[in-house]
């Protein structure tokens, strides 16, 4: 997108970012105007190499230490993320910060710590198979942050 003209940019940014982000933002003003606190994830991927240095891990979850509810829920999923992929190098705050500028930055600031929980999972692309996470990997990430909630993981069916 760096490389990108302008106006391309601007058509993509107003095709596909400015309403996802409508749209998340109304739905953590509904939940918080039911009660109701969200934990929202946002997943992206990362480059292996950047700048020449060599990004040793495979999945990063970032957060705000300043919040001990996103500290907490981090540090569980990781302990579960870890036991079911024993090989990967799961990190916190890696590659990048999870308090910076971004979307979960923002809606923490909007709805605070009682409606809003903004998490990003970071994927190496090294572990992205085509144009996606093989299943296997994409059931244990999930099922690591349903333990890490303590919600019942309910998929059975596994390509393990």
């Amino acid at each position: 997108m760096r490389d990108a003209a302008p106006e391309v940019r601007d058509a993509i940014c107003h095709r596909y970012y400015d309403p996802y982000r409508r749209e998340v933002e109304a739905f953590v003003q509904r939940s918080r105007d039911a009660g109701i606190c969200v934990i929202h994830v946002s997943s992206h991927t990362f480059t292996p190499v950047l700048g020449g240095n060599v990004r040793r891990a495979d999945v990063g979850l970032l957060y705000d230490p300043r919040r001990r509810s996103e500290r907490s829920l981090c540090e569980r999923w990781q302990r579960s993320l870890r036991a079911r992929r024993p090989g990967w190098i799961v990190r916190r705050n890696y590659p990048y910060l999870g308090r910076s500028d971004g979307l979960t930055s923002y809606l923490r600031r909007r709805f605070g710590d009682r409606h809003y929980i903004g998490l990003e999972l970071e994927v190496n692309q090294e572990r992205v198979a085509g144009n996606a996470l093989p299943a296997a990997d994409r059931a244990a990430i999930a099922d690591a942050l349903c333990e890490a909630l303590a919600l019942p993981i309910t998929r059975r069916a596994r390509t393990d």
